[in-house]
């Protein structure tokens, strides 16, 4: 028997046919209208006669002076072009941490660990439980040693030999990767937000692999998990004002002295979200580096949000009651972070959403502003404009709330939940580690679209967009996922009963 297809089948189909249709129109309007305008003029050409269109050249042909008048403004332009416009700007490679497996930290060694260190106070401990079980990190996530100390030792030392371990690995893996000599290196980044001792943590890089010492090097701390954009967007800056240079970014939290061990409970939710890890990303104004390059940097845009006195103290490193350092996450943290968002997603989307969806943008705003003030704002399909996203680990709910605001499958969010799954909370090298996930899933084209989005103190909102320069092959090393890449992904229940 034929299939009889049901009316709300037949009219879902029609309004997506009708959908693409409309989108295929408004994005190419500009071809649909001077099409018939070129078609008319190339059927008056063809029924030109010879003589006439020699008369019709001679009509137009110039004198010497105005000739070279000419040619020298098409000259004169054309070189203010070229020489004004922007550098493109590469991303060659970069290099990922791996914690070593000694550093493991288990949920319920993390509980003893607590019961040990707070044994007069089981409700803390008890806290810490419930968001570990609700966190969504798995069980292979890794702590620095002072850490696994009972109690912990959050020293000088330790601290320097965390940065050096995390900072000196991923540098002598992206040396390695890209096969570039340190002497080479135009300008170097570093990004910590909590640990910033003196020496900078540049100055180590420097001084560890013997840097020229014209080098252009940065320290940037106090920025949160955002810093990784925020150093990007500074390397992209430097790189067009210093043609035929490349720059070195490095991302990482120390997690050493920065562990909380108070009973606090808006201080104590960081130690069971943040983790070890760190990033080292080359990037590159060369030519000659276009063909091995990974990626095009396309836009960066920072969104922030300081001068609101909420949004300021969501996120701020305090002293409790009891005068010990932790980090307090504000309860209003998602409703500020949503509002950044916000912002930040106004600014990016009329620089990539296509034509059909800013139109629809537009209409609603209209719409909502003269006739149904209630009404809800339309949501533009980002899915458009991009083919990975890659959102800032920093939690379950700060995944969950993205997926919802921006309508994503569950395949869209998948390199950020196993990400957190995987490593936790790394602060702001979580996005390479998330692009490194699509990468070994061999997911990643030649043309595809990348949206970084970032969260950080302050409060920040920041976007960093690439464009996949050639089909990327599967890792098979160097990359963080290299051993475990087959495993994922996983089932992540709700809550994980401890």
């Amino acid at each position: 028997m034929p299939k009889i297809s049901s009316p709300k089948y037949s009219q879902s189909m029609k309004q997506k046919y009708a959908k693409l249709g409309y989108q295929y129109i408004v994005n190419n309007i500009l071809t649909f209208l001077l099409l018939p305008f070129m078609l008319t003029i190339l059927i008056l050409i063809l029924q030109l006669s010879p003589n006439e269109v020699l008369s019709f050249y001679n009509s137009i042909s110039f004198t010497s002076l105005p000739s070279i008048c000419s040619l020298f403004v098409i000259i004169y332009v054309s070189t203010y072009y070229f020489m004004s416009r922007p550098r493109t700007i590469y991303l060659v490679d970069y290099a990922c941490f791996r914690p070593p497996n000694m550093f493991r930290a288990p949920s319920a060694s993390f509980v003893e660990h607590a019961q040990l260190i707070l044994p007069t106070e089981p409700k803390s401990v008890r806290f810490q439980m419930k968001m570990l079980e609700r966190s969504g990190l798995g069980e292979e996530t890794a702590l620095p040693p002072a850490i696994h100390y009972i109690p912990p030792t959050p020293t000088m030392v330790l601290a320097r030999e965390e940065a050096e371990l995390v900072i000196f690995s991923i540098m002598d893996s992206l040396l390695e990767k890209t096969r570039l000599n340190p002497k080479f290196i135009d300008i170097l980044i570093v990004n910590c937000s909590l640990f910033s001792p003196t020496p900078s943590l540049s100055a180590m890089l420097i001084n560890k692999y013997k840097l020229r010492s014209n080098i252009k090097s940065f320290n940037l701390s106090g920025m949160g998990c955002s810093a990784g954009l925020i150093s990007i967007d500074l390397a992209r800056d430097l790189l067009q004002h210093y043609p035929n240079s490349n720059a070195v970014v490095i991302s990482t939290e120390i997690i050493t002295p920065n562990s909380y061990l108070g009973k606090e409970r808006s201080m104590l939710l960081p130690n069971c979200l943040f983790r070890m890890g760190g990033a080292a990303i080359l990037l590159s104004n060369r030519k000659s580096d276009q063909r091995r390059a990974k990626y095009r940097l396309v836009h960066v845009v920072r969104t922030h949000k300081g001068a609101d006195d909420k949004s300021f103290r969501c996120v701020q490193q305090q002293e409790d009651p009891e005068g010990k350092v932790g980090i307090n996450l504000c309860i209003d943290l998602m409703q500020v972070a949503g509002e950044a968002l916000k912002s930040n997603i106004t600014t990016i989307g009329p620089l990539v959403l296509p034509a059909s969806e800013q139109l629809l943008f537009l209409l609603t705003f209209i719409r909502r502003k003269i006739f149904k003030k209630n009404s809800k704002p339309y949501v533009p399909d980002f899915k458009l404009a991009f083919e990975h996203f890659c959102i800032h680990a920093g939690g379950r709910a700060v995944i969950d709330e993205l997926q919802k605001s921006l309508q994503l499958s569950a395949e869209h969010v998948e390199a950020s939940r196993m990400t957190l799954y995987r490593f936790g909370n790394t602060s702001s090298s979580s996005l390479w580690y998330e692009m490194s996930y699509i990468e070994a899933k061999g997911r990643m084209k030649k043309g595809d679209r990348i949206w970084q989005i970032a969260f950080g103190s302050g409060f920040k909102c920041n976007s960093a967009v690439w464009k996949c320069n050639r089909t990327i092959k599967t890792p098979v090393t160097h990359s963080p996922w290299a051993d475990c890449i087959d495993r994922y992904p996983v089932d992540i229940p709700d809550v994980v009963k401890l």
